[in-house]
């Protein structure tokens, strides 16, 4: 289909064709390429970096445990009626859940929320309401009371999302219908081309297949990102509100 379409349009009128990173997707932009020798497939930016916070999530120790720790105190208070009574008392209406445009984004999204929330989530469990209510004295609610206490968590929570959410901030721009961020992206290219991303996570070769979206992905040098854009104190920013 790719190839009739390049066909009818002519290839000297086509320079790259952008699909999703599946994998029939990746065989045919393959293809595609080998017979159209001037032309160029890429897969999805959006879709590549959702892939990256996949392997964030799956393939570090602290980033698994600490988001399956998060969700199961976020699944726990909401699916109680009392404690989500209790939780928007002490945050003041705050939600513990954030959505993204993917699902691996709103995990850390979710872990974001958790971490505005550490002095009023501390509160609560540790507050009269808690101890009176019959969850605290079910092994659970005390397991549950344990992760909201432990500085360990909440030091890998700010770990986690200090590692992510510039990653994030990406994906919202190449993601975006507001504005074209190609010019965003040639701006990190510029000004990135001595760093690279130290992270132990290993990146698909065949997603950095073709010239184009090599420097694309290099371009966003996420080491000097977070240097030049991010005061971290507590947990990253964003400009979500």
């Amino acid at each position: 289909m790719l190839d009739a379409i390049v066909e009818r349009i002519g290839e000297e009128n086509v320079v790259q064709v952008v699909t999703d990173n599946a994998a029939n997707y990746k065989a045919a932009g393959q293809l595609l390429m080998g017979k159209q020798k001037r032309l160029f497939w890429t897969p999805y930016a959006a879709h590549c970096i959702d892939l990256i916070l996949e392997d964030f999530e799956k393939k570090l120790e602290v980033h698994q445990v600490t988001i399956v720790n998060g969700r199961r105190i976020t699944s726990y208070i909401y699916s109680r009626t009392i404690l989500i009574s209790m939780l928007r008392h002490f945050t003041k209406g705050k939600d513990l859940i954030r959505s993204a445009t993917t699902r691996f984004a709103t995990a850390y999204l979710t872990l974001g929320c958790l971490s505005d929330c550490k002095i009023q989530l501390m509160t609560m469990f540790t507050s009269i309401q808690w101890r009176s209510c019959r969850f605290s004295k079910t092994e659970e609610g005390k397991q549950i009371q344990s992760f909201v206490l432990d500085s360990k968590f909440w030091h890998d929570v700010t770990t986690c999302i200090k590692a992510a959410y510039p990653i994030i901030k990406v994906l919202r721009l190449v993601d975006s219908d507001e504005k074209p961020a190609m010019a965003w992206l040639n701006a990190i290219n510029r000004n990135s081309l001595l760093n690279t991303y130290a992270c132990n996570v290993e990146v698909p070769s065949a997603s950095l297949s073709s010239p184009g979206h090599s420097e694309l992905f290099f371009s966003f040098q996420v080491k000097e990102y977070v240097a030049n854009n991010f005061k971290f104190k507590g947990h990253p920013k964003t400009d979500d509100k």
